[in-house]
């Protein structure tokens, strides 16, 4: 018998174990035994069994693919997570960016995982474009390739997780066979992502994986296999943590004559935690004007209680607070159009403007009209302060869009509504992470570019790296219009040269001069003491619009690397990647 301590110890040791471990365990002591007592091995147990008790147990998998298309990071994160869980388990898996992966490749595949975010409406990431897009081309098959997709996505969007569901579905039509069902995950993911994995591992490790056929529904039994589809766990409500944050100060940064708004925004917001390089999303309300116009026209009655995506709510309300009701996406139009029988060309046009064209016969029509609506998306803007620099406090820069449909100038709904925001006025928003925008070790030199608004989450890194002393260089490129009415931040940014945290300052402003002058040019000029920091271990940001700035950027790049690094084409290209992988080039593009 054991003494009591030994006991305690004895179980502790065993509640904490696994069934692996304890089998292992096992072996062990019979080992320890024979030894001790110079028994061939422990009654009960034959030799053959105690040395397999001792030899970890065999994945019935030895080998697989975790492909990752990311926009923000989240998805490399848990791709990552996912490939060193599976090492553990004795399982080889090859971990790869889809922007990377060779596209023959797939139709040789056995096993392969997908973690996939959704973007905008409803696209995939841009380093993912190639890849989406060969999946739905034709001419081959995918009969060999058994696969689950993990789908990232935010419920706050009308087409939630889409995707990672065009990924499943291109599979499952090409004769894949999904051996566990999608799972879509919220921005609340990281515990439904890894139950999703355990549920791959499971199927992997103790189904009997060997060939076998099935049609790639979500159902699939596997037949042959042993591989069943998983039934999709529930999915929790979503897990943002929506914050209301007081407005301090609301700035137009542009001087007079500037053919310009651009809002600089403080928000006091005490017990919101955020990181330089993440975002806020404000889901804005819609006019009251307009949505007043929308139930006279249709009679409804404004205090109706009706029931949207399992939510109850007062016809205004929804109207105001739920839907989006300004620029209807061409999906709803086509909806609208087959309720009231009418032929509606294609156009960029609001519910109002709908029914006072193509009206509604009665109330109950518009019923029919508010089932089709969507939600309205919340708008994302780039923190523009630092946690350490501006305690207790957020700020953003906001863009006052404008633009014009068939003659008449019309404002984005959010920067509109953000623009007229003043002091004491409450805003709800939430932090949306952004885990590879993130500023690097304290002593890594940094080169940022970030024309007009994209500016802000650099405002925010410059801010934290003096709060905080890092030592690493820092070079920023920035542009705009005018120097005199449109140079954002200007008094920070000559500041932080003459403290010193600005190691270099490259502007563009592409109205100064006879010929447009923009971030890259000012690069390409700069080119060779560009490539001698990127030699050096520098770190590149680049945020703002995604086209055509990003890619006239990313060029510039390209006929730097290969002119100061003395590289053809394939070989820039391949440079870059490697940036990228090793997160040395990170981009925020909107």
């Amino acid at each position: 018998m054991l003494t009591a301590p030994k006991l305690k110890t004895l179980q502790e040791l065993i509640a904490g174990s696994s069934k692996e471990e304890l089998i292992w365990l096992s072996g062990y002591l019979a080992g320890v035994v024979a030894q001790s007592a110079g028994q061939a091995i422990l009654p009960g147990l034959t030799q053959s069994s105690t040395q397999e008790a001792e030899a970890p147990a065999r994945p019935a998998v030895g080998k697989i693919t975790i492909a990752y298309g990311t926009e923000t990071g989240n998805s490399k994160k848990l791709a990552t997570d996912f490939a060193a869980k599976a090492k553990k388990k004795g399982i080889n898996a090859k971990l790869v960016g889809l922007e990377q992966y060779r596209l023959t490749d797939l139709a040789k595949e056995e096993y392969f995982f997908t973690v996939i975010s959704t973007q905008g409406d409803g696209e995939p990431p841009a380093s993912a474009k190639k890849f989406y897009d060969h999946i739905h081309g034709e001419g081959f098959r995918l009969d060999k390739l058994k696969y689950s997709v993990l789908a990232l996505g935010d419920t706050a969007y009308p087409l939630f997780c889409k995707a990672g569901e065009d990924v499943d579905q291109q599979f499952q039509s090409k004769g894949a066979q999904r051996i566990v069902s999608l799972q879509k995950c919220d921005t609340d993911y990281e515990d439904e992502a890894f139950q999703w994995f355990d549920q791959v591992l499971q199927r992997l490790n103790g189904g009997g994986a060997g060939n076998g056929t099935g049609n790639g529904s979500s159902q699939a039994s596997g037949a042959g296999n042993g591989l069943a589809a998983s039934a999709p766990a529930p999915r929790k409500h979503s897990g943002k943590r929506f914050h209301t944050g007081t407005v301090l100060a609301n700035v137009n940064l542009n001087d007079r004559g500037s053919a310009k708004e651009t809002y600089h925004l403080e928000i006091a917001a005490e017990d919101t935690d955020y990181e330089p390089g993440d975002s806020i999303g404000i889901t804005p309300e819609n006019p009251l004007a307009t949505v007043e116009a929308i139930i006279s026209l249709s009679g409804i009655d404004p205090t109706a209680r009706v029931v949207f995506r399992d939510e109850e709510w007062t016809i205004i309300d929804l109207l105001k607070k739920k839907l989006n009701i300004v620029f209807l996406p061409e999906r709803v139009v086509k909806k609208y159009d087959a309720i009231v029988q009418q032929e509606i060309p294609e156009t960029k046009i609001g519910l109002l403007d709908l029914l006072k064209i193509y009206p509604v016969r009665d109330t109950a029509q518009f019923r029919e009209v508010i089932a089709i609506l969507e939600p309205v998306a919340p708008r994302l803007y780039s923190i523009s302060s630092s946690p350490e620099a501006h305690s207790g406090e957020i700020h953003i820069t906001v863009a006052k869009d404008t633009f014009r449909i068939n003659g008449e100038t019309k404002f984005g709904l959010c920067s509109d509504v953000l623009s007229q925001l003043s002091p004491e006025e409450s805003l709800e928003f939430y932090v949306h992470r952004n885990s590879q925008f993130k500023l690097p070790a304290h002593d890594k030199d940094v080169i940022m570019i970030g024309p007009g608004t994209g500016i802000a989450p650099f405002r925010s890194f410059l801010a934290e790296r003096d709060a905080t002393g890092a030592s690493g260089k820092n070079w920023l490129f920035f542009g705009d219009q005018h120097f005199t009415t449109d140079f954002l931040y200007q008094t920070e940014i000559q500041n932080w040269i003459q403290t010193g945290v600005l190691t270099k300052v490259n502007t563009a402003f592409s109205r100064d001069q006879k010929e447009k002058v923009y971030v890259q040019h000012k690069m390409l000029k700069f080119a060779a003491e560009l490539f001698e920091w990127l030699e050096a271990g520098a770190y590149i940001y680049l945020c703002g619009a995604k086209e055509p700035m990003s890619v006239d950027v990313e060029n510039a790049l390209l006929e730097i690397v290969q002119q100061e690094g003395k590289r053809n084409a394939t070989q820039a290209a391949g440079y870059l990647d490697e940036l990228k992988e090793a997160g040395r080039f990170v981009k925020d593009v909107y």
